[in-house]
């Protein structure tokens, strides 16, 4: 299972939360700016409260850099059931530069 800590505001993290979703990839998201409990969590596991941060509890791997979080789901996303049942998300670009998020 993967984790997120995140913060909805921070840029980095919706990087990772677009690209996850255009992946198909799924997070328990903890939103460190509404839950200091989560906040303590991310701190006492990542040494640091710096955002995003993920956790994948099956393979006890923790990363902090949106580039290393979105490397790491490409390669260890779960296998998809269904392509086809899957329906395409519009990509919306505020400028005229492809993004990281659809590549994907």
């Amino acid at each position: 299972m993967f984790i997120l800590y995140y913060k909805p505001t921070c840029p980095f993290c919706q990087r990772v939360t677009q690209t996850a979703e255009n992946l198909g990839v799924e997070f328990d998201l903890k939103d460190v700016s509404q839950d200091d409990t989560f906040a303590d969590e991310l701190i006492a596991q990542g040494g640091k409260r710096q955002v995003p941060f993920l956790v994948d509890t099956e393979k006890e791997v923790s990363l902090y850099e949106s580039s290393d979080i979105i490397d790491y789901i490409r390669e260890n996303k779960p296998a998809a059931t269904d392509a086809a049942d899957t329906p395409a998300k519009p990509r919306v670009h505020i400028s005229n530069s492809v993004c990281e998020s659809c590549e994907g």
